[in-house]
């Protein structure tokens, strides 16, 4: 795990970049992610944990029965969503925590989310296994993100850029969600890559108890 210090200051980095977060994303999602958001969001059921809801761009795109509860580890990012959350009339349970050590027992959520945030968070594969932990069996893990190109000369580009995101804010384009996923024994039930590669959605399902369906 990251030192404090690490997770203070990137922290600090988000809290200063919550105010323009929407605008940016905004763009991206225009240009470069498309309709994921609601491809993620349609099909969450139940008990849901958003894990990094940052500034709860995607509260509006969840089916009006599922019962949402968010975690964010900018206090800054988290107002915002907040405020959102009101002026949605959206009931969410939206607190401030670390995706890397996720404060509810095992097996709590019936599904599990996370846009656009494995990028940054310092330890992802933690993260990841800390989202199957929460997840109960026969629960579906639905990801969004900008990933590693399948394409060598995107991906060299992609490792020039990362010399100044990594250290600024802790952004990573290179990382590989689907092989942590995998590794935790979730079958992977949909994933699409597009963009020369560059993004990835998906969605896997924890197996039950006794399934050998991995």
């Amino acid at each position: 795990m990251p030192e404090p210090r690490s997770n203070e200051r990137l922290r600090r980095y988000w809290d200063k970049h919550a105010r323009s977060y929407d605008r940016q994303m905004r763009f991206f999602d225009r240009t470069l992610f498309g309709e994921s958001r609601t491809w993620v969001c349609s099909q969450a059921d139940g008990d849901v944990l958003e894990v990094a809801i940052g500034t709860g761009l995607n509260l509006p795109l969840y089916p009006p029965g599922v019962r949402l509860t968010g975690i964010e580890w900018s206090p800054q990012m988290l107002a915002i969503a907040r405020r959102r959350a009101d002026e949605l009339g959206r009931t969410a349970d939206l607190r401030e925590g670390d995706a890397q050590a996720l404060p509810f027992a095992d097996a709590a959520f019936d599904t599990v989310v996370c846009t656009l945030s494995l990028c940054a968070i310092p330890d992802d594969q933690r993260a990841i296994a800390e989202m199957s932990r929460v997840l109960k069996p026969s629960g579906r893990l639905l990801l969004l993100d900008h990933i590693s190109s399948s394409a060598w000369p995107v991906r060299a580009i992609q490792r020039l850029i990362e010399l100044v995101t990594v250290p600024l804010g802790g952004e990573h384009l290179l990382r590989r969600p689907l092989r942590h996923v995998q590794a935790q024994g979730l079958k992977i039930e949909q994933r699409d890559q597009f963009k020369l590669g560059i993004v990835e959605r998906l969605a896997a399902r924890k197996p039950a108890p006794g399934s050998t369906d991995r």
